[in-house]
Formats: C-alpha cells, sequence, structure tokens
C-alpha cells in the first residue's frame, strides 16, 4: 500500500518561491522597515564614511584572516586536502550558500562537485563536512556559555544571553549525549541510524518527499570511518573550528572599535555576548547567510549593550559588508576559475585519502 501520493512536478517550484518570498520579506522589513527607525541612516554613512584608511585596510586584514580561518577547518578533517583546494571549495560554497535560499544545501552540493572533481572520494568528503559541522555547531552554541561566563564574572549578564546559554546547554547536552552514544558500538549506531532514519521519514512524509534509505548501516560506517579520522585529527579539528568562530568575532570587534563604539559603551565580553547570541540565532536558516536576521539581532544586542545606535548600526552593516558580502565575489571568481581549469577536473594519487 502506497502511504502517500508522490509530489506534484509544481511543488518544488512553489516551495522555492514561498523560501524567496518568505526570505524576501524578512530583509525588506529588517533593511526598510526596522533599521531606519533605530537610526538616522545619513548619521551611519556618514560613521562609515568618516573611518580612515588605517581603520579600512585593518578591518580588512582581519577579515582576510577570517575567511583563510575556514579554509583550516576544512584541511584538518579531509586527507590530502590542499589549502589553495580548500580555499577554492570553501569560496565557491560559500558565495551560493549567501546567494540564493535554501543555499546551504546548494553550498554543500557544489562542494561534493568540487572535491570529486580533484579525486576525493565521496565518503570522505561526506564525513569532512559532517565532521566540520558537528564541531562548528558544538562551538555555536558552546559560545553563549562562555559569554556568559565572561559577563558573571564582570556583573554585565542578560536575561537574552542567560536564556541563550540555558538554550546552548541543552542542545550541547543532547549533542554530545547522541554523538557519544554514536560512536560506542556498532549495533548502539544502528539503532540510532534507525530511529533517526524513521524520524526523517516521516518529516519527509509530511512534506510529500519520499522516504531516506537504510540509516542503520550508513550510522555504523560513518561511527567507524569517524573515530579513525578523530584519532589522528580531533585537536586539529578543535583547535581551527574554535579560531575560525574567534576570528569571525574579531573581525565584529575591531569593526566596532573603527567607527567609535569605545569599550565604555561595549565591552569586548559584551560584544561576545551579542556576538554569540546571534550566531546561536542565525544557526536557523530562515534567510540566506543570516541576511537580516544577523543585522537585526546584533544590532539589537549591542545597543541594549549601551552602544549608541548610529554607531552600532555602522559597525554592523561593516562588519557584514566583510563577512557576508565580501566572500560572493570572491567565491563567484574562485568558481570561474575552478570551471574554467580543466587540469583540475582528473582524479589524482592523495596520500592518506581512502578508497
Amino acid at each position: 500500500m502506497v502511504d502517500s501520493d508522490p509530489p506534484a512536478a509544481g511543488d518544488a517550484p512553489r516551495r522555492q518561491a514561498l523560501r524567496t518570498a518568505m526570505s524576501l520579506a524578512v530583509v525588506v522589513a529588517v533593511f526598510v522597515g526596522v533599521l531606519p527607525r533605530v537610526a538616522d541612516l545619513s548619521e551611519v554613512w556618514a560613521t562609515v564614511a568618516d573611518m580612515t584608511g588605517l581603520e579600512l585596510t585593518s578591518a580588512l586584514a582581519v577579515a582576510g584572516w577570517n575567511l583563510v580561518s575556514y579554509w583550516l577547518v576544512q584541511v584538518s578533517v579531509l586527507p590530502g586536502l590542499r589549502p589553495w583546494q580548500a580555499a577554492v571549495a570553501s569560496q565557491s560554497s560559500t558565495a551560493l550558500a549567501n546567494s540564493v535560499p535554501a543555499g546551504a544545501a546548494a553550498g554543500i552540493g557544489l562542494s561534493y562537485a568540487i572535491y570529486s572533481s580533484w579525486g576525493f572520494p565521496r565518503s570522505a568528503v561526506t564525513l569532512s563536512l559532517l565532521l566540520s559541522g558537528i564541531w562548528n555547531t558544538f562551538a555555536k552554541v558552546g559560545m553563549p556559555l562562555l559569554a556568559l561566563a565572561l559577563l558573571v564574572v564582570q556583573g554585565d549578564a542578560t536575561a537574552a544571553l542567560v536564556m541563550a546559554a540555558l538554550a546552548g546547554v541543552g542542545m550541547i547536552v543532547v549533542a554530545v549525549a547522541v554523538f557519544g552514544l554514536l560512536l560506542r558500538s556498532d549495533p548502539l549506531a544502528r539503532r540510532i541510524g534507525l530511529s533517526l532514519g524513521t524520524l526523517a521519514s516521516r518529516l519527509r512524509r509530511l512534506a510529500g518527499r519520499p522516504a531516506v534509505g537504510d540509516w542503520g548501516e550508513a550510522a555504523v560506517r560513518f561511527r567507524t570511518q569517524t573515530i579513525d579520522v578523530l584519532r589522528a585529527r580531533w585537536l586539529a579539528l578543535t583547535a581551527s573550528t574554535v579560531v575560525s568562530h574567534l576570528s569571525l568575532y574579531l573581525v565584529l570587534l575591531v569593526v566596532l572599535r573603527h567607527v567609535g563604539v569605545a569599550a565604555t559603551e561595549v565591552t569586548w565580553a559584551e560584544a561576545l555576548g551579542a556576538f554569540a547570541f546571534v550566531r546561536l540565532l542565525s544557526a536557523l536558516p530562515i534567510t540566506p547567510g543570516g541576511l537580516g536576521v544577523v543585522e537585526l539581532g546584533l544590532t539589537a544586542a549591542l545597543a541594549v549593550a549601551g552602544g549608541d545606535r548610529e554607531a552600532v548600526v555602522a559597525a554592523v552593516l561593516v562588519y557584514r559588508a566583510l563577512t557576508y558580502l565580501l566572500p560572493i565575489p570572491l567565491g563567484a571568481l574562485t568558481y570561474l576559475v575552478w570551471r574554467r581549469r580543466a587540469s583540475w577536473k582528473h582524479p589524482t594519487e592523495m596520500a592518506g585519502v581512502g578508497p
């Protein structure tokens, strides 16, 4: 007996159109409806224009390092990957993820295509993307805890950050428990995989999509491969992930100081708290790259902390120009180079890469 009718041919375009409309509505609401009410935009642009050449150069340098830190994460977890390959794959997929609704999934697909063109096995690529994603999630939910601890010491903890930290605690406990059980034994990994597969299939049926395949055996394979990789690379993966997140925060802190938000208005710990809270919030794929959501969240958190509204909005817009907009043309360039370099699209022998 068939559980549900197959999805109509036009369902996918309609869903895509709905996601696009929702994303556009959020972006318009934030940039047209909210930010002009929060701050005088003429003062905001004047604040940005007052940045000196040295300030702009140093902000660009920190933003450039932030991009490099992303490449290091992938190098740390995919055996045989070279930094220039990580740069091409990371920038190209990020540009796509930041440009279209549901771009994260499209970005992952592009990463597969790029890595496969260089001869990396699909299983190794899948494992590297999963592990880097898991460690990235651990960092996102853990940073509010760090920020809260620092603000408690300073006596500046806010209710919003306390709630974010509590949410982070809950997610960390669940995620670590599931991950630990998955690695404990093959039978347990198989049961967890089957349970998750059943849940995923039910959710997909509600959306009119077919059920997933056998996640039980996939979980067993994931366990074996993960143990092998983490034995050799867990420290490098952890260190590079922490560096990557702190590098992104550093861009925000540098820009805040350059536009005139002094430490007496927003301390570095308060800026970290705002950053951590919004990183956790932006994990929800509402808009491409969190466009609109990040701007609104950071503006609110930094203004509540005591920053001048015009200076805060200026800092947030410059920060997003460096971390959200800048990767798009860079990624478009790396994508075009990858497409045109036919010599790259031949499988190569790479030490340390399994079949």
